[in-house]
């Protein structure tokens, strides 16, 4: 197992860059991982929590005042699409690197034997899936410790009482950080309404990464993923969830990028 030192040194605020109405930060992926570090090494001041935008999410949060909400209360905005990086870069606010939270938790995970260990909370995913999860997380990475998995009922955001339950049984466990993998926006739009009432130190809104910790669903190959194709292998993958969306954000994002563009050069536009 390969394991990241990293020196326990507090760092200044995160800076962000302004695109397409939100803020993101700009960080490397080790950056973040310090940052996210710092947060477990001084628990007891709330949940902070990550949102990780793709095109999906820029699109679909033009219209939504209320994952726009979640983005402007989330402490790290880090880039999980390529194309939102080669925009920032377009427009000239360029962020240094794609910190995909499939890549992020992993990691995370690698550097927790630098840090005496560390307990996670999966929450999301089909039943069992979390639990395939934990298990391998378990074979992979000894510093990591899966104290608690569920995976909520359909609908569990809406029912008080379920999500007094779910609070209570990630509080129960002394977690430091909470994966989430409800989908977007579902996830996003639950940690910014619960994260005051947990006590791990962040959660992490994810998507998809606790079925890639499982061996539930394949990313795409190494070479893939290096020439930006990874949106190609999700669509082969799920042709009938991911057509009309991906259609959708190839029609509108050019636009975004566009209307971004005019007011860089144009603050007037």
């Amino acid at each position: 197992m390969t394991t990241t030192s990293i020196a326990p040194t507090r760092t200044s605020p995160a800076p962000r860059v302004a695109l397409f109405g939100i803020e993101i930060n700009a960080l490397t992926m080790r950056q973040a991982v310090e940052r996210i570090y710092e947060w477990v090494r001084t628990p007891g001041v709330g949940c902070r929590y990550v949102v990780t935008p793709n095109i999906d999410h820029v699109v679909v949060l033009q219209q939504h005042a209320g994952l726009r909400a979640a983005y402007a209360s989330a402490s790290l905005v880090l880039p999980d699409g390529f194309p939102v990086v080669w925009a920032s870069r377009l427009v000239g606010r360029p962020l240094p690197e794609l910190v995909p939270g499939s890549d992020l938790v992993p990691a995370i995970f690698d550097a927790a034997a630098a840090h005496a260990g560390l307990r996670v909370f999966l929450l999301g995913a089909a039943p069992g899936v979390a639990d395939e999860a934990a298990e391998r997380i378990g074979q992979r990475w000894p510093g990591v410790q899966v104290v608690g998995t569920y995976s909520p009922p359909l609908g569990f955001e809406h029912d008080a009482a379920e999500n007094m339950r779910i609070i209570g049984r990630i509080n129960a466990t002394e977690a430091d950080l909470l994966i989430l993998g409800l989908g977007a926006p579902k996830q996003e739009l639950w940690i910014a309404q619960h994260a005051h009432e947990l006590e791990v130190s962040g959660a992490l809104c994810v998507g998809a990464t606790i079925d890639f910790l499982a061996g539930e669903k394949s990313r795409a190959p190494a070479w893939m993923r290096r020439c930006r194709l990874e949106w190609l292998h999700r669509l082969a993958s799920e042709p009938r969830r991911l057509a009309g969306r991906y259609a959708r954000d190839a029609w509108v994002f050019p636009q975004l990028v566009w209307r971004q563009w005019r007011q860089q050069e144009d603050p007037n536009c």
